[in-house]
């Protein structure tokens, strides 16, 4: 019998991080890597200035250890929520299709006037969503335990 990795295991913790200039966002943008989400797992609150999506991220800080110790690998669920956005843009992705996965490939920043700018999140099969935002103002939060991965198999990109 296969048991799910615990955060105990390795006397981890969730991963709680936050972006605030591009050079943080680089690092929040390869542990989103091959993280898959019904589209309907994203929301854009205007009122509150934030775009929140849920996400089933592939632990790649844990595929070492994972591979060492001979387990599987694994996903946790995540919230990725970014703060300042004044507008949201979408491409080939109707977020009401709750049949739809999306597979995030990376998370980008074009830089704007005085820290504004646009964050671009790029998925599988040419959807994207761009974020216009006063400041990179973001966070990626660990929000259930590690659990393994159902393909039992990392992500690869093959050239």
């Amino acid at each position: 019998m296969t048991e799910d990795a615990r955060f105990e295991d390795g006397a981890e913790r969730p991963l709680r991080l936050r972006a605030e200039d591009a050079e943080d966002l680089a690092v929040v943008a390869a542990l989103v890597q091959d993280a898959v989400l019904p589209a309907s797992e994203m929301r854009w609150r205007r009122r509150e200035r934030r775009f929140v999506c849920l996400l089933n991220r592939f632990r790649w800080e844990d595929k070492a250890v994972a591979e060492a110790r001979g387990r599987g690998v694994e996903r946790v669920q995540s919230l990725l929520v970014l703060g300042d956005v004044m507008r949201v843009a979408q491409q080939g992705i109707d977020a009401r299709d709750s049949e739809t996965v999306l597979s995030l490939l990376d998370v980008g920043f074009e830089p704007g006037e005085d820290g504004t700018g646009r964050i671009v999140l790029t998925f599988a099969g040419d959807g994207a969503v761009a974020l216009d935002v006063e400041a990179v103002n973001l966070t990626l939060q660990d929000v259930t335990r590690p659990y393994l991965a159902p393909s039992g198999q990392a992500p690869s990109h093959p050239e």
